[in-house]
Protein backbone atom coordinates (compact mmCIF):
# COMPACT_ATOMS: atom_id res chain seq x y z
CA UNK A 1 0.00 0.00 0.00
CA UNK A 2 3.07 2.06 0.75
CA UNK A 3 4.36 1.82 -2.46
CA UNK A 4 1.57 2.20 -3.95
CA UNK A 5 0.85 5.35 -2.47
CA UNK A 6 4.72 6.54 -3.28
CA UNK A 7 4.17 5.75 -6.55
CA UNK A 8 0.97 8.03 -7.11
CA UNK A 9 2.95 10.38 -5.75
CA UNK A 10 5.22 9.99 -8.33
CA UNK A 11 3.02 9.93 -11.20
CA UNK A 12 1.27 13.19 -10.31
CA UNK A 13 4.49 15.25 -9.91
CA UNK A 14 5.59 14.32 -13.32
CA UNK A 15 2.20 15.33 -14.70
CA UNK A 16 2.35 18.47 -13.39
CA UNK A 17 6.09 18.91 -14.42
CA UNK A 18 4.37 17.39 -18.24
CA UNK A 19 1.55 20.15 -17.81
CA UNK A 20 3.47 23.12 -16.63
CA UNK A 21 7.11 22.68 -18.85
CA UNK A 22 5.49 24.05 -22.25
CA UNK A 23 3.73 26.61 -20.59
CA UNK A 24 6.20 27.91 -18.15
CA UNK A 25 9.37 27.82 -21.05
CA UNK A 26 6.33 30.63 -23.17
CA UNK A 27 5.50 32.32 -20.50
CA UNK A 28 4.03 34.86 -20.21
CA UNK A 29 1.47 34.17 -22.70
CA UNK A 30 -0.84 36.74 -21.76
CA UNK A 31 -1.42 40.24 -19.60
CA UNK A 32 -0.51 39.77 -15.93
CA UNK A 33 -2.77 41.91 -13.52
CA UNK A 34 -0.88 42.84 -10.13
CA UNK A 35 -3.65 43.81 -7.98
CA UNK A 36 -2.40 47.02 -5.86
CA UNK A 37 -4.76 47.80 -2.42
CA UNK A 38 -4.44 51.00 -2.64
CA UNK A 39 -6.22 53.86 -4.83
CA UNK A 40 -4.86 55.18 -7.47
CA UNK A 41 -2.37 58.35 -7.46
CA UNK A 42 -0.93 57.57 -4.35
CA UNK A 43 2.97 56.57 -4.39
CA UNK A 44 2.48 52.75 -4.50
CA UNK A 45 0.20 52.92 -7.94
CA UNK A 46 2.73 54.99 -9.27
CA UNK A 47 5.42 53.17 -9.02
CA UNK A 48 3.68 49.72 -9.57
CA UNK A 49 2.63 51.27 -12.85
CA UNK A 50 6.55 52.44 -13.26
CA UNK A 51 7.60 49.15 -12.76
CA UNK A 52 4.79 47.81 -14.83
CA UNK A 53 5.12 49.45 -17.55
CA UNK A 54 9.19 48.17 -17.66
CA UNK A 55 8.16 44.82 -17.23
CA UNK A 56 5.68 44.96 -20.19
CA UNK A 57 8.63 46.17 -22.17
CA UNK A 58 10.80 43.58 -21.18
CA UNK A 59 8.59 40.33 -21.77
CA UNK A 60 6.30 41.50 -24.14
CA UNK A 61 3.03 41.32 -22.29
CA UNK A 62 1.19 44.25 -20.27
CA UNK A 63 1.02 44.43 -17.04
CA UNK A 64 -2.64 45.82 -15.64
CA UNK A 65 -2.54 47.32 -12.46
CA UNK A 66 -5.80 46.71 -11.09
CA UNK A 67 -6.80 48.71 -7.43
CA UNK A 68 -8.34 47.88 -5.19
CA UNK A 69 -7.96 49.88 -2.37
CA UNK A 70 -9.93 48.87 1.15
CA UNK A 71 -9.23 49.14 4.82
CA UNK A 72 -5.59 47.14 6.02
CA UNK A 73 -5.76 45.81 2.20
CA UNK A 74 -8.35 43.16 2.59
CA UNK A 75 -9.69 43.15 -0.76
CA UNK A 76 -7.00 43.26 -2.58
CA UNK A 77 -4.88 40.66 -1.38
CA UNK A 78 -7.80 38.44 -0.44
CA UNK A 79 -8.78 37.98 -4.25
CA UNK A 80 -4.96 37.75 -4.51
CA UNK A 81 -4.55 34.33 -2.40
CA UNK A 82 -8.04 32.89 -4.15
CA UNK A 83 -6.39 33.37 -7.66
CA UNK A 84 -4.85 30.92 -9.79
CA UNK A 85 -1.51 30.29 -8.76
CA UNK A 86 -0.39 30.69 -12.01
CA UNK A 87 1.51 33.44 -12.56
CA UNK A 88 -0.80 35.86 -14.31
CA UNK A 89 -2.13 37.60 -10.66
CA UNK A 90 0.29 38.71 -8.75
CA UNK A 91 -0.07 41.12 -5.26
CA UNK A 92 1.55 44.68 -4.63
CA UNK A 93 2.54 42.91 -0.98
CA UNK A 94 4.24 45.71 1.17
CA UNK A 95 4.74 46.89 4.93
CA UNK A 96 1.42 47.54 5.16
CA UNK A 97 0.82 43.85 5.02
CA UNK A 98 3.09 43.47 8.28
CA UNK A 99 1.59 45.77 10.27
CA UNK A 100 -2.12 44.61 9.61
CA UNK A 101 -1.35 41.55 11.30
CA UNK A 102 -1.48 43.61 14.31
CA UNK A 103 -4.20 46.00 13.61
CA UNK A 104 -6.62 43.75 12.91
CA UNK A 105 -8.47 40.92 15.10
CA UNK A 106 -8.39 38.78 12.41
CA UNK A 107 -8.11 38.31 8.54
CA UNK A 108 -8.87 36.06 5.73
CA UNK A 109 -5.31 35.26 4.94
CA UNK A 110 -1.61 34.94 6.39
CA UNK A 111 0.62 37.11 4.25
CA UNK A 112 3.47 34.90 4.93
CA UNK A 113 1.87 31.67 4.71
CA UNK A 114 -0.78 32.03 1.74
CA UNK A 115 1.98 34.20 -0.71
CA UNK A 116 5.00 33.22 -2.49
CA UNK A 117 7.43 36.35 -2.14
CA UNK A 118 9.25 37.73 -5.70
CA UNK A 119 10.75 40.71 -5.18
CA UNK A 120 11.06 43.91 -3.64
CA UNK A 121 10.56 47.01 -5.47
CA UNK A 122 11.62 49.85 -3.44
CA UNK A 123 11.69 51.55 -0.26
CA UNK A 124 10.05 54.57 0.90
CA UNK A 125 11.13 56.55 3.85
CA UNK A 126 10.18 59.63 5.43
CA UNK A 127 11.06 62.74 7.07
CA UNK A 128 10.64 64.78 10.57
CA UNK A 129 9.37 67.95 9.80
CA UNK A 130 9.34 71.34 11.14
CA UNK A 131 8.01 75.02 9.52
CA UNK A 132 10.90 76.30 7.72
CA UNK A 133 11.22 79.21 10.51
CA UNK A 134 11.20 76.52 13.24
CA UNK A 135 13.47 77.19 16.38
CA UNK A 136 14.59 73.54 16.12
CA UNK A 137 17.19 72.88 13.60
CA UNK A 138 18.48 69.77 14.16
CA UNK A 139 16.98 66.19 15.16
CA UNK A 140 19.09 66.81 18.60
CA UNK A 141 17.39 70.13 18.87
CA UNK A 142 13.77 68.99 18.37
CA UNK A 143 14.03 66.25 21.40
CA UNK A 144 15.45 68.85 23.68
CA UNK A 145 12.72 70.45 23.50
CA UNK A 146 10.09 67.78 23.45
CA UNK A 147 11.32 66.48 26.72
CA UNK A 148 11.64 70.13 28.26
CA UNK A 149 7.69 69.93 27.61
CA UNK A 150 6.37 66.71 28.23
CA UNK A 151 3.24 65.77 26.66
CA UNK A 152 2.88 69.13 25.05
CA UNK A 153 4.48 68.51 22.16
CA UNK A 154 2.13 67.76 19.24
CA UNK A 155 3.60 65.91 15.67
CA UNK A 156 1.14 65.47 12.66
CA UNK A 157 0.33 61.93 11.34
CA UNK A 158 -2.26 60.91 8.84
CA UNK A 159 -4.59 58.04 10.02
CA UNK A 160 -4.08 55.71 12.99
CA UNK A 161 -1.98 52.75 12.47
CA UNK A 162 -0.71 53.78 9.14
CA UNK A 163 2.97 54.28 8.17
CA UNK A 164 3.74 57.65 9.21
CA UNK A 165 1.35 56.88 12.34
CA UNK A 166 3.72 54.20 13.57
CA UNK A 167 7.03 55.52 12.23
CA UNK A 168 5.98 59.07 14.74
CA UNK A 169 5.80 56.12 17.32
CA UNK A 170 8.43 54.46 16.83
CA UNK A 171 10.52 57.91 17.21
CA UNK A 172 8.63 58.68 20.26
CA UNK A 173 9.65 55.36 22.12
CA UNK A 174 13.05 55.54 20.57
CA UNK A 175 13.79 58.96 21.91
CA UNK A 176 11.98 58.39 24.77
CA UNK A 177 9.78 61.41 24.55
CA UNK A 178 6.33 62.04 25.44
CA UNK A 179 4.43 64.03 22.61
CA UNK A 180 0.76 63.87 21.58
CA UNK A 181 0.19 62.08 17.58
CA UNK A 182 -2.45 63.90 16.27
CA UNK A 183 -4.14 62.19 12.96
CA UNK A 184 -5.11 63.89 9.84
CA UNK A 185 -7.33 62.84 7.28
CA UNK A 186 -4.63 63.77 4.35
CA UNK A 187 -1.21 65.23 4.15
CA UNK A 188 -2.34 68.36 2.86
CA UNK A 189 -3.91 69.38 5.85
CA UNK A 190 -1.05 68.64 8.13
CA UNK A 191 1.21 70.59 5.73
CA UNK A 192 -0.91 73.81 6.46
CA UNK A 193 -1.05 72.79 10.42
CA UNK A 194 2.66 72.60 10.78
CA UNK A 195 3.22 76.03 8.68
CA UNK A 196 0.45 77.89 10.56
CA UNK A 197 2.56 76.58 13.60
CA UNK A 198 -0.32 74.81 14.78
CA UNK A 199 1.84 71.37 14.98
CA UNK A 200 5.81 71.68 16.77
CA UNK A 201 6.14 69.33 13.89
CA UNK A 202 5.01 65.97 11.31
CA UNK A 203 6.30 62.59 10.29
CA UNK A 204 5.49 62.17 6.60
CA UNK A 205 6.61 59.99 3.91
CA UNK A 206 8.96 61.63 1.18
CA UNK A 207 7.10 61.82 -1.48
CA UNK A 208 4.56 64.74 -0.89
CA UNK A 209 6.95 66.69 1.01
CA UNK A 210 9.74 66.83 -0.64
CA UNK A 211 8.37 69.78 -3.17
CA UNK A 212 8.19 71.73 0.23
CA UNK A 213 11.61 70.94 1.42
CA UNK A 214 13.27 72.22 -1.83
CA UNK A 215 11.00 75.40 -1.62
CA UNK A 216 12.61 76.13 1.54
CA UNK A 217 9.04 76.14 3.12
CA UNK A 218 9.27 73.06 5.30
CA UNK A 219 12.31 71.94 7.16
CA UNK A 220 13.63 68.16 7.32
CA UNK A 221 15.30 67.13 10.34
CA UNK A 222 16.04 64.13 9.41
CA UNK A 223 15.08 61.06 7.32
CA UNK A 224 13.92 57.13 8.50
CA UNK A 225 16.14 55.00 6.04
CA UNK A 226 19.39 53.81 7.70
CA UNK A 227 21.17 55.22 5.01
CA UNK A 228 20.92 58.64 3.73
CA UNK A 229 18.18 59.26 0.80
CA UNK A 230 20.46 59.82 -2.49
CA UNK A 231 17.12 62.86 -3.37
CA UNK A 232 18.35 64.45 -0.32
CA UNK A 233 21.90 64.02 0.42
CA UNK A 234 22.22 66.86 2.81
CA UNK A 235 19.43 65.32 5.43
CA UNK A 236 20.89 63.12 8.04
CA UNK A 237 19.00 59.81 8.70
CA UNK A 238 17.35 60.11 12.30
CA UNK A 239 19.70 57.19 13.35
CA UNK A 240 22.82 59.39 12.66
CA UNK A 241 21.28 62.74 13.74
CA UNK A 242 20.53 61.63 17.80
CA UNK A 243 17.97 58.44 17.61
CA UNK A 244 20.23 55.84 16.98
CA UNK A 245 19.12 52.19 15.65
CA UNK A 246 15.94 54.05 14.05
CA UNK A 247 15.01 52.62 10.89
CA UNK A 248 11.08 53.07 9.57
CA UNK A 249 11.05 52.90 5.51
CA UNK A 250 7.95 51.92 4.15
CA UNK A 251 8.08 49.13 1.44
CA UNK A 252 6.78 47.58 -1.63
CA UNK A 253 7.24 44.53 -3.53
CA UNK A 254 5.61 41.93 -5.35
CA UNK A 255 4.64 38.34 -4.84
CA UNK A 256 2.20 35.60 -5.88
CA UNK A 257 -0.33 33.12 -4.96
CA UNK A 258 1.12 30.24 -2.99
CA UNK A 259 1.97 27.16 -5.03
CA UNK A 260 2.76 29.50 -7.90
CA UNK A 261 5.50 27.13 -9.82
CA UNK A 262 9.12 28.11 -8.58
CA UNK A 263 10.20 28.71 -12.22
CA UNK A 264 7.50 31.60 -12.72
CA UNK A 265 8.71 33.08 -9.01
CA UNK A 266 12.55 32.44 -10.08
CA UNK A 267 11.64 33.91 -14.25
CA UNK A 268 9.55 37.47 -12.32
CA UNK A 269 12.56 37.90 -9.75
CA UNK A 270 14.85 38.19 -12.89
CA UNK A 271 12.52 40.49 -14.88
CA UNK A 272 11.26 42.69 -11.84
CA UNK A 273 15.26 42.67 -11.00
CA UNK A 274 16.29 43.82 -14.31
CA UNK A 275 13.61 46.75 -14.25
CA UNK A 276 14.44 48.21 -10.72
CA UNK A 277 18.25 48.74 -12.05
CA UNK A 278 17.26 50.58 -14.86
CA UNK A 279 18.57 53.99 -14.91
CA UNK A 280 15.16 55.79 -15.94
CA UNK A 281 13.16 53.45 -13.19
CA UNK A 282 16.20 54.50 -10.64
CA UNK A 283 15.45 57.99 -11.08
CA UNK A 284 11.59 58.05 -11.86
CA UNK A 285 11.58 56.69 -7.91
CA UNK A 286 14.20 58.79 -6.92
CA UNK A 287 12.03 61.64 -7.97
CA UNK A 288 9.54 59.92 -5.71
CA UNK A 289 11.12 59.34 -2.43
CA UNK A 290 11.44 56.03 -3.38
CA UNK A 291 15.29 54.19 -2.79
CA UNK A 292 14.14 51.41 -5.86
CA UNK A 293 15.54 48.13 -4.41
CA UNK A 294 15.08 44.47 -5.49
CA UNK A 295 15.72 41.16 -3.52
CA UNK A 296 15.51 37.56 -4.05
CA UNK A 297 12.17 35.76 -2.96
CA UNK A 298 13.92 34.44 -0.02
CA UNK A 299 15.14 37.84 1.35
CA UNK A 300 11.72 39.61 0.88
CA UNK A 301 9.92 36.69 2.91
CA UNK A 302 12.46 37.36 5.57
CA UNK A 303 11.87 40.94 5.43
CA UNK A 304 7.84 40.65 6.05
CA UNK A 305 8.67 38.14 9.08
CA UNK A 306 10.76 40.63 10.75
CA UNK A 307 8.70 43.74 9.90
CA UNK A 308 5.34 41.82 11.57
CA UNK A 309 7.63 41.20 14.60
CA UNK A 310 8.99 44.85 15.04
CA UNK A 311 5.60 46.75 14.37
CA UNK A 312 3.57 44.39 16.67
CA UNK A 313 5.61 45.59 19.58
CA UNK A 314 5.13 49.32 18.18
CA UNK A 315 1.47 48.80 17.66
CA UNK A 316 1.16 47.03 21.36
CA UNK A 317 3.46 49.83 23.01
CA UNK A 318 0.99 52.28 21.38
CA UNK A 319 -1.95 50.73 22.32
CA UNK A 320 -3.75 51.03 19.27
CA UNK A 321 -7.25 49.41 19.50
CA UNK A 322 -7.62 46.62 17.06
CA UNK A 323 -10.06 46.59 14.52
Amino acid sequence: MKRRGALGRIASIAMGVCFWGPALAQYPTQPIKILLPYAAGGVADITARVIGQKLSQQLGQQFIVDNRPSAGQIVATEAAMKAEPDGYTLLWLNQGHAVSVSLFKSLPYDPVRDFAPISTVGFFGLALLVNSDSPYRSVKDFIAAAKASPGKFNVGTTSIGGTQSIAAELFKSMAGLDFQTVPFKATPAIIIAVKGKDLDGMVEILAPVIPHIKSGSLRALGVTFDHRFAGLPDVPTLAEAGVPGYEASAWNGVAAPAKTPKAVIDRLNREIRAAVDATEVKQRLQDLGVDARASSPEAMRELLISETAKWKTVVERAKIEKQ
